[in-house]
């Protein structure tokens, strides 16, 4: 039987998947291995064992592709879950993992399981998320950011246009768990005059309030230079900041889960501060309409741009190169030089063992020029003219507001 190196991808799609799969599959056919995808992620490998080999043909229709080929579950096996069913059955020697950080953890899991068990296999992941927020070194992307980034940046530049075509604003809310790179990045590239990432309070405490006003900051700053539209966007990151006791506190009607803990997926959170926007706006008389707009699931499965085209196919060579040189128990890394390197969890680990996430540096250079030079707000100069608006306006100063 002949060797078999076996491929799953888990968590949500990001685009280059396909790429990545591709690339793998080409360059272990040509070895002369054989190629075994794995669908349903996890719980494919464990429990249902739905498999497929891949073919060079099937390689060839989709490395330009975006979502995945190979159907991805959220699945997270529990240690009784952890079987050598499928590994001795193909004589897999290599498992690759597409995933976050909790797709490589578990990949490390089942590693020391099957070492317990006799079954010695490699293991090899391969770092993905629109997020941006793995925190590989030197500021190397994340594969699908670049994408998703791009997409979201047409996206948004239509919304920009319809604003001013309109004279009305718009509010955007952009995917990040736990932090604003995208946001942050189409906000940028948009030329939007608010941007709102969890990273800004990072010398004081997110509310609703607070974000609300740095909104109203925005389209105050903008009427008094005579401005009558612009667009606002937000990351999703911020409501993963925001207690229980906020989001309930919107009056807002949320489902809530069996720990009484908001379900936030179940809702459109552009909706949800686009609503609280448009009731301080009519508290303050301030005649300004606003529409919400969600970037989220079509910045998943786009069709992957050149960076990350030529990037995931570098990524899927790289498994190879590591598992020629015997490395495992690693994410494979492409340098911005295009060298191949291991990086390896334990390396990226806190003290409790978890993998810190990648935060927007808000104190670096590039992020202070858009806030400093690319944005509008109130600050104290602007207080005598923003008094024939808002009574208060140093309720509304951006600097206030984030206790810089």
């Amino acid at each position: 039987m002949k060797d078999t190196v076996a491929i799953l991808a888990g968590g949500g799609p990001a685009s280059g998947i396909n790429t990545v799969i591709a690339s793998i599959t080409k360059t272990f056919l040509n070895a002369g291995y054989r190629v075994l995808g794995v669908h349903e992620g996890y719980k494919g490998l464990l429990k249902t064992q739905e498999t497929e080999d891949l073919s060079f043909t099937i390689a060839d229709n989709i490395f330009n592709r975006g979502g995945s080929y190979l159907r991805m579950s959220r699945f997270k096996p529990k240690d009784t879950d952890f079987n050598t069913d499928i590994f001795v059955k193909n004589n897999v020697k290599l498992l690759v993992t597409i995933g976050g950080d909790d797709t490589a953890s578990t990949a490390n899991r089942i590693s020391k399981f099957l070492a317990s068990n006799d079954v010695k296999i490699s293991n090899i992941h391969v770092p993905k998320t629109i997020d941006n927020d793995l925190p590989l070194p030197d500021s190397i992307p994340t594969f699908g950011y670049n994408t998703a980034l791009n997409e979201g940046v047409l996206l948004g530049s239509t919304v920009y246009e319809d604003a001013r075509t309109s004279a009305n604003w718009f509010v955007l809310c952009a995917m990040g768990r736990s932090a604003g790179h995208l946001a942050f990045g189409i906000g940028a590239a948009c030329h939007y005059p608010m941007i709102i990432v969890p990273e800004m309070f990072n010398k004081t405490t997110i509310t609703v309030e607070k974000i609300i006003n740095l909104m109203v900051s925005a389209i105050v700053k903008r009427n008094l230079l005579g401005i009558k539209y612009g667009a606002v966007i937000v990351s999703e990151g911020v409501f993963h900041e925001l207690s229980d006791e906020e989001i309930k506190g919107t009056g807002i009607a949320f489902t809530f889960d069996d720990h009484g803990h908001p379900e936030l997926g179940n809702v459109s959170k552009a909706n949800v501060f686009n609503e609280l926007l448009q009731k301080k706006l009519e508290a303050l008389k301030i005649g300004v309409k606003s529409r919400p707009v969600e970037l989220g699931y079509e910045l998943r499965c786009c069709k992957p741009i050149g960076y990350d085209l030529v990037y995931c196919t570098q990524l899927g060579l790289g498994v190879k190169t590591l598992f020629d040189q015997g490395i495992s128990g690693c994410m494979v890394m492409v340098k911005h030089n295009g060298d191949v390197a291991p990086l390896y969890l334990k390396d990226l680990e806190n003290s409790v063992g978890k993998i810190p996430p990648r935060l927007v540096d808000i104190n670096d250079g590039k992020t202070q020029g858009i806030l400093k030079g690319n944005m509008h707000y109130i600050t104290e100069a602007d207080y005598e003219a923003a008094k024939s608006i808002v009574a208060n306006p140093a309720e509304f100063d951006f600097n206030k507001i984030l206790n810089w």
